[in-house]
């Protein structure tokens, strides 16, 4: 039996490999040209180029495969054009769909992102049923998040294909190789960058249980549904905190109002327009700081098992491997 992972080589494919390799299974791994593989070294899987966006190339990598994990996806909060990520979020994930149809897969699983999903306006954790609507969604990520979710769950039904779909919350840990806009926040802390921090709050979660809860989702999910794979609630001054701790450093004790921050990300995001490199701080980032985004995974503990770590494991962790490959 193969099983296909997209987006192999990223932070949660790759995690999602470790843990498809500790269980004996066979793992195929699509990773598109040219691509950071440092994720993947001395892993023993069968690697295939191609990109999800490229018809041609899945139905090649489906070819033989019983299960699917569709975790490829542009995770950036700020670009310079949106039409590619789009391209990939979106339609790449109808490509896979549909490549999954016709490789007659017997199940795949969706990684989508709590970013698709409602958020409580006082604050307490939301769940996978919490009211949202796509004009909800702040910036290009969370909204081709949203439409590829929705799009997915359609198309899916139409073609009798049965997927499972997984929101997992702000992961981190080891493989954060870009690093993700969460795993910059900790490096930044991490490395003395971070002088003051904005009032929010973020779901924080080792990624190798994100990883777990995929292959949970695969064994005991329901076909239609969706499941947050999410940790524990932290404020950002909590997070700050517990990498102090680990650090040796002091947690930054200024806290700045949302409307001090809005036009250093819009200077920010000018300069990196001009200069092609990616903005410290994005208006989108700033504009989702304004509410506490607090997930309950009760539904995936409930249905298919579910657990996760303490986040001070998940940060200790994230600290080890940023300080092992020397993003400090």
């Amino acid at each position: 039996m193969t099983i296909l992972v997209t987006g192999a080589n990223g932070f949660i494919g790759a995690a999602v490999i470790r843990a498809l390799l500790s269980t004996g299974q066979r793992v195929r791994a699509l990773v598109r040209p040219g691509s950071n593989r440092s994720n993947l070294d001395g892993a023993e899987i069968d690697t295939i180029d191609g990109d999800i966006t490229d018809i041609e190339t899945l139905d090649a990598a489906m070819m033989g495969c019983r299960f699917v994990f569709h975790v490829a996806a542009d995770y950036r909060l700020w670009v310079p054009d949106p039409e590619p990520m789009y391209a990939t979020n979106v339609q790449g994930s109808m490509n896979v769909i549909e490549a999954a149809a016709r490789a007659n897969v017997e199940k795949l699983v969706y990684t989508s992102s709590v970013a698709v999903l409602g958020a409580n306006a006082d604050g307490t954790p939301a769940n996978e049923e919490t009211p949202v609507a796509v004009a909800d969604m702040i910036g290009h990520y969370k909204r081709s998040k949203y439409l590829a979710e929705e799009a997915v769950g359609k198309r899916a039904h139409e073609l009798g294909l049965a997927v499972i779909t997984v929101n997992p919350s702000t992961p981190i840990g080891p493989g954060d190789i870009k690093p993700t806009p969460t795993g910059r926040i900790i490096l930044d802390a991490a490395a003395g960058r971070m002088p003051a921090y904005v009032d929010t709050g973020l779901n924080v979660v080792h990624v190798d249980d994100v990883a777990c809860g995929h292959l949970l989702a695969l064994k005991s999910g329901t076909p239609g549904q969706r499941y947050i794979l999410g940790g524990t609630d932290l404020s950002l001054r909590e997070i700050l905190t517990l990498v102090a701790s680990r650090t040796g450093r002091s947690a930054p004790a200024v806290r700045l109002p949302h409307w001090f921050v809005t036009p250093i990300a819009y200077v920010s995001e000018g300069w990196a327009r001009l200069t092609g490199s990616e903005p410290r701080v994005s208006v989108a980032g700033v504009r989702m700081s304004a509410k506490r985004m607090y997930f309950s995974s009760a539904k995936a503990v409930r249905e298919l098992g579910y657990r996760s770590r303490p986040p001070e494991e998940a940060i200790a962790a994230a600290i080890g491997w940023f300080r092992e490959h020397n993003y400090l």
